[in-house]
C-alpha cells in the first residue's frame, strides 16, 4: 500500500524560504522488463507530482520510466501565509494519493 512522507516546516517567518520534502512509497515497473517465460511487465509508475499551497498550485513535476521506486521529491518555496500544503501524485493503473501539511506563518 502507498504512503507518503512529507517534511514542511511546522513554523515560518513571512517571506523565509522554506523547503519542501516528500517521499512516496511506490514500487516503480518501467514497462521495459519481461516475465521469466517472456511476456512484458505492465508499467506502473507515477507519472505527475502537485503541490498547491492554499489551493495555489507552486510546483508540479512530470515523472517517466527512468524515476526510481519510491520518488524522493524536494523544493523550495516562499512562506507567504499560514496555511495548507496539498499533495497528489497521479499515476499509472488509476494510482492516485494525497497527502497535506500544515504550516504557520509569523
Amino acid at each position: 500500500m502507498p504512503s507518503a512522507l512529507i517534511n514542511v516546516p511546522a513554523r515560518a517567518r513571512r517571506g523565509d524560504v522554506i523547503e519542501i520534502k516528500t517521499l512516496m512509497s511506490h514500487i516503480m515497473e518501467t514497462g521495459y522488463r519481461h516475465t521469466a517465460s517472456g511476456e512484458v511487465v505492465p508499467r506502473d509508475i507515477i507519472t505527475s507530482f502537485i503541490c498547491r499551497y492554499n489551493g495555489t498550485e507552486i510546483f508540479r513535476a512530470d515523472l517517466y520510466p527512468a524515476i526510481a521506486a519510491n520518488p524522493f521529491i524536494t523544493f523550495f518555496t516562499t512562506a507567504t501565509e499560514s496555511g495548507r500544503f496539498e499533495f497528489e501524485w497521479i499515476g499509472d493503473k488509476g494510482f492516485s494519493e494525497t497527502a497535506s501539511a500544515s504550516i504557520t506563518v509569523e
